[in-house]
């Protein structure tokens, strides 16, 4: 669609859907027929030139909430009620729960440290445009392969700085080095540095948690370990990774060379960070989220309560 009919469609559109004229109204300003209005209308909205959001009402366990506050000594849980009947759309309303908590942390000019995955992917599209709060975002791991760019922190960091009006910090560099030592060079990287620096000293941090599943890693998928690999850690009380760092099932980081050649914060770091938030669903990454907890990395946890019912009986 070209800029001026662009133009033309976006003003009719906001006089019926914000200024609440007719199409009658309408079509007697411009001098065009109803059916004319109507057609111009539904091009605006098939060309998403305007798009109709109906925000669904989001319903919280309050029980299941102050139970993962208690047992983990968390600052916050939030537990999205779907009656123990997840569905398809799982990931994506506990996003939109995670994205209304950050909205209501985020302070005018304040640092937020993000880390890549499934599920901050889905709170940052949920996250509402408030284009003057001036946030800055810290990349905290680095990249995914360009194959994998909806799932990367450089796109999720620069999506969220448009919508939040601010400026996004990136880390230049791949995801692992090849060796520990070659890691520490990259680490050592003046601009790499500055990041790593800043996310350190975020106000909030957002991270998903991940599973040692070789049908479901993001490090399997993005070709940075092996299935073979995967399965070795978990013979090794390995459970989940998280921010990259893989930990084991008492939340210690485990010892593996993988935790030393990932560029990006560590797990004690993001633990010193105030508000540390991680989001995650799934009755298949229940051992992974257990793991996590017991890292303390974060204080504030988003799911669902399937996921939030099978962690407190493990438990």
């Amino acid at each position: 669609m070209n800029t001026t009919h662009h133009e033309l469609l976006a003003p009719r559109g906001l006089a019926v859907y914000d200024e609440e004229k007719s199409q009658d109204a309408i079509g007697t300003e411009l001098g065009l027929s109803r059916v004319k209005v109507y057609r111009l209308l539904k091009e605006a909205k098939d060309a998403g030139v305007v798009q109709v959001l109906i925000h669904w009402p989001i319903v919280r366990n309050a029980e299941l909430e102050q139970a993962l506050v208690q047992r983990f000594g968390l600052k916050d849980a939030l537990v999205l009620n779907q009656n123990g009947n997840p569905s398809a759309d799982t990931l994506r309303e506990v996003g939109r729960l995670g994205a209304q908590y950050l909205e209501r942390v985020l302070q005018e000019g304040c640092t937020l440290a993000v880390c890549l995955g499934r599920s901050t992917y889905e709170v940052v599209n949920a996250i509402r445009p408030r284009t003057q709060s001036h946030i800055r975002v810290a990349q905290a791991w680095a990249a995914f392969r360009f194959s994998m760019q909806a799932f990367d922190s450089a796109t999720i960091g620069r999506q969220l700085a448009q919508k939040l009006g601010g400026e996004v910090l990136y880390l230049s560099s791949p995801m692992m080095a090849d060796t520990p030592e070659s890691a520490e060079v990259i680490r050592k990287q003046p601009h790499v540095q500055a990041t790593l620096q800043a996310a350190r000293s975020a106000d909030v941090a957002l991270a998903g948690i991940g599973s040692l599943d070789p049908q479901t890693s993001r490090l399997v998928e993005a070709g940075f370990l092996s299935s073979d690999d995967m399965r070795a850690l978990a013979k090794q009380a390995a459970v989940g990774d998280m921010a990259g760092q893989i930990f084991s099932a008492d939340g210690k980081t485990h010892g593996s060379s993988h935790n030393k050649r990932i560029i990006g914060i560590t797990l004690e770091e993001l633990a010193k960070i105030p508000t540390s938030i991680a989001v995650a669903a799934g009755n298949e990454k229940t051992q992974a989220i257990l793991g996590a907890l017991h890292t303390r990395a974060f204080n504030v946890f988003c799911t669902n309560d399937e996921t939030a019912q099978h962690i407190l009986a493990r438990t």
